[in-house]
Order: C-alpha cells, then structure tokens, then sequence
C-alpha cells in the first residue's frame, strides 16, 4: 500500500464503522483506521498525526492481548512474506527464532512498502503485547531490536517518529538509556529527550541515587514540554529530589504542580503527588489543609499520613512514635519513612510552643515531663531544644539557668510585623502563575485562514478534544 493510494482512500479523520457488530472487527477496523493516520502524518509530516495514533491506541490496550488480532493487523500492514511479518507473528504464536539476531536484521526494510513511522507502531504493538502477557525475556530482546531500529532512522524521520520512538524507547533496557538520550539529543528529538530523561530519573530515585539524578537533571537540556504526562512526570521527580536536599519550599511548588496538571483519571499519581506534598508541608513547619485528606477518592490512602499529620499538629511525641511504628510499612513502601524521622524535631519543637504558650512560667522538669522525651537526660535536652528555639524565633520566652525555668514573654501583635505582607504576596505570586500556566496551555499553533474557515478543521478540533478527553479517562494509572 502506497502512501498517496493511502491518503487518497482514508479521510484525515477516521470514524468508526457503524455497521461493525463484531468488537474484534471493530477493534481491528479502528487498527486500521489508525495506521491509515499514520500513514498521512509520515507524508505530510506532521506531528500531530502520529500523537492522535497514539493516544488512539491507548484507548484499544486492553484488547490488544488477542494474537488474532494483532495477525490480522500485521497481514493488513505489512507483507505476508516479509522478513518483519515473520518475525513478528513468531513472536505472536511463541514460534522460535534467534533473538539475539533481531537486533542485527533490524535495520533491513520489509518487502512492503511502508512508511518508517508505521513499521515503528507495528514494533511498538508488539512491544505492548509481550509485555502484556507477561513474556519480559522477550520483550527486553525484542525491545534491543526495535531501539535499533529507532536508531537507524535519519534526523529528518525523528521529527515524526520521535512520538514512537519515545513509546518504545520507554520498555527499553535502562543500561542503554544514556545512549539513547545522546541519541535523541544529536537529532533534536525534543520529545524522545523528554521521555528519555524522565526514565532515567525515574531509574536513578528507584535505587535512591540521588546526586547522580540531580547531575542528570542540572545538565539535561530544558524546553517547553510537549505532553502534560511527561511534565507532570518531571515536576513530580523534581519535588522528590528537591525534598531530600532540603530545599522544601521549592519542592512544595513542584509537587503542587504536578498535581494540580495531573489528569483527574490518574488516581495513583496525584495520590502519589499528595502523600508528598504532606510531608513537605509538614517539614516546613505547615499543617495540611484538612480537605487534602477528605478527598473521596484519596480518604483510605492517605488515611496513615492524615494520623501522623495530627501527631505533628498537637506536638504529642508519643502519639507521633506510634504512628510511625503502626504504619512502618505503609511508610516504608512509599520509601517516605526516612522524612518522617526528620519530622520528629518539627514535632517537640510544635509541643514546647503549645507549652510557652499556655504557661507563662514553668520548670525544665515539667517541660520534659509533657514532652516526653525518651532520653537519658531530658532536662538538660530540653534546655538546648528550647534555647535554638528561642534563638531561630520559634518560642517567645527566656530561660532561667539559675532556677531552671522556661519563662514565657508576651506575644506582639503579628500584624504590626511584615509577615502578613509576606504571606499575602506569596499568595498572589501563586495565583498569578497559575494563571500564566493556564494562558500557555490554551495556546495552539497558528493556522491559515483557510484552514480555519474549513469546516474539516472544526470537526477535527471537536473530535480531538473529545479524543483528549476519553484517554485522561481510560489511561491507565500505573501507565501514568
């Protein structure tokens, strides 16, 4: 199939066929209708083409574990006698072949005459069917062999299969990612590099290196994101690493916002992203806003951090012990139980301000007591803990070294300080980025006048946002 004979016999917005009663039918007939897609984005070369393919296909994942399927669609894609289509459905029926030669035939062209993007997509089906049936040997060699392929692609190609490229690149062993990155970086693949270097982070907090993600990160290039997954990816691994060097407020402004992008569909990530934020918010000093656990669809999840937060907020030391030894794996599997030991001085210092509060003079002795410090000596710990609070302005007292008391002095009046000021202007800076990152994502490429009188681009422009909204429906969380 010629790729003019395919645009020429495909309208550029396929449409599912009514008279298709069959779901194997159907799915096989929206198959085609998208490689038909394909095909026009490669000669036209245009991006957009191949995203819609994508995120099309994303919406058939759950039907493409049927190998007839997938036959009868690499039958309609490429040549039956073609060295790719054997080698595919050997891999569709679990007939042997050398896998360790894929990667070396990889770069021979089937007898078909096909676009370069499509025979990616066919590579790229194959890779979600492996790994769907749970065949992970294969995949990874069969995923050396599509890489290959990828590579071998000139720089002109990546432009429009860089969408796939990315996709395939992301099953990919993780040894070789780093070439890979270089790979898409030579020729300007901005997507692949986007891909790329959010696996790797996510590769590198995996095995808790951190220095070395922060490296990768400080050095990769940055520009305008081209998918909001992978933004809110980046956001969400930028906010981890910010969190353990201790830069807390700017690690709540990441976690926030990838959150706040993220799909109201992609329940785990945001869940993710909140359990997170907690504890930011916690080491800073701040208590949650109670509807952040109230959430519906969050309550049960975030249920361990809700109790360690009330810990935290009544400066109880023992309730706070308890709860880190109830939930240590829950905590423990988040990979979060380290930050919630540094919480611990968050939450004496939290119940020795209760304290100076309510008593404008006691004994050191006492202050131990109620704190209940398990320490071999209390009294001379709660000297120090309450002379670095007075000294970073946590506490409004002085100490009686003499007498061993803690004697507490008159609160000024908060809104004679600038404080108030500061908050407020913080505020108003959050709301105006908000709103900045609002007016960018309503951008759009420019059109012609003609395009936009046509009544094909308003079709197109309402089937892609129904499109749009289907896939943040039916993506699948663990995918996100």
């Amino acid at each position: 199939m010629s790729t003019e004979a395919q645009i020429k016999s495909t309208p550029s917005t396929p449409t599912p066929c009514n008279s298709i009663t069959s779901p194997a039918q159907y799915s096989l007939k929206c198959l085609m209708d998208i490689a038909s897609l394909i095909e026009i984005g490669s000669c036209k070369k245009e991006v957009r083409h191949i995203a819609r393919a994508v995120r099309l296909t994303n919406s058939l994942k759950k039907k493409l574990a049927e190998p007839n399927l997938l036959s009868a669609f690499l039958d309609f894609a490429l040549s039956p006698r073609s060295e790719l289509h054997n080698r595919l459905s050997g891999l569709l029926y679990h007939q042997g072949y050398d896998l360790e030669m894929e990667a070396d035939s990889a770069t021979s062209a089937p007898a078909k005459r096909i676009s370069r993007e499509l025979e990616i997509y066919c590579y790229f089906l194959m890779l979600l069917f492996l790994i769907d049936q749970n065949r992970y040997s294969e995949a990874k060699a069969f995923s050396s062999a599509a890489v290959a392929r990828v590579k071998n692609l000139s720089r002109g190609a990546c432009a429009t299969a860089g969408v796939l490229a990315s996709r395939v690149s992301g099953t990919y062993d993780i040894r070789n990612l780093l070439h890979l990155l270089t790979f898409s970086t030579l020729h300007h693949d901005d997507l692949g590099q986007e891909t790329l270097l959010n696996l790797l982070l996510r590769n590198y907090l995996h095995y808790n290196f951190y220095n070395q993600a922060e490296k990768l990160r400080s050095k990769a290039l940055r520009f305008q994101s081209h998918t909001i997954q992978q933004d809110c990816r980046y956001l969400f691994y930028l906010g981890k690493i910010q969190t353990i060097q201790l830069k807390y407020n700017d690690a709540r402004e990441s976690l926030l916002h990838a959150a706040r992008k993220a799909p109201v569909a992609a329940h785990g990530f945001r869940v993710l992203c909140n359990k997170w934020a907690v504890l930011v918010h916690l080491l800073l000093g701040e208590i949650p806003e109670r509807t952040i656990f109230t959430q519906s669809v969050m309550e049960r999840d975030l249920r361990p951090y809700f109790m360690l937060t009330n810990a935290v907020r009544t400066g109880d030391l023992e309730l706070f012990r308890n709860v880190a030894e109830d939930f240590f794996p829950f905590f423990s599997s988040d990979k979060t139980y380290n930050l919630i030991m540094r919480l611990r001085h968050i939450v004496v210092r939290t119940g020795l301000r209760r304290i100076s509060m309510s008593y404008s003079r006691i004994s050191l002795a006492d202050v131990a007591e109620k704190l209940k410090l398990d320490s071999a000596n209390p009294v001379e710990d709660v000297e120090s803990i309450a002379a670095k609070a007075i000294r970073d302005g946590a506490i409004h007292a002085i100490l009686d070294h003499a007498n061993g008391w803690l004697v507490s002095k008159d609160t000024g009046d908060i809104y004679s300080t600038a404080k108030p000021l500061a908050v407020f202007s913080s505020r108003i800076a959050s709301c105006l980025n908000l709103h900045n990152e609002a007016v960018k994502a309503l951008r759009s490429p420019p059109k012609t006048p003609e395009e936009k009188d046509s009544d094909e681009y308003w079709i197109e422009s309402q089937v892609l946002c129904e499109e749009l909204a289907r896939e943040y429906m039916d993506e699948d969380e663990t995918y996100f």
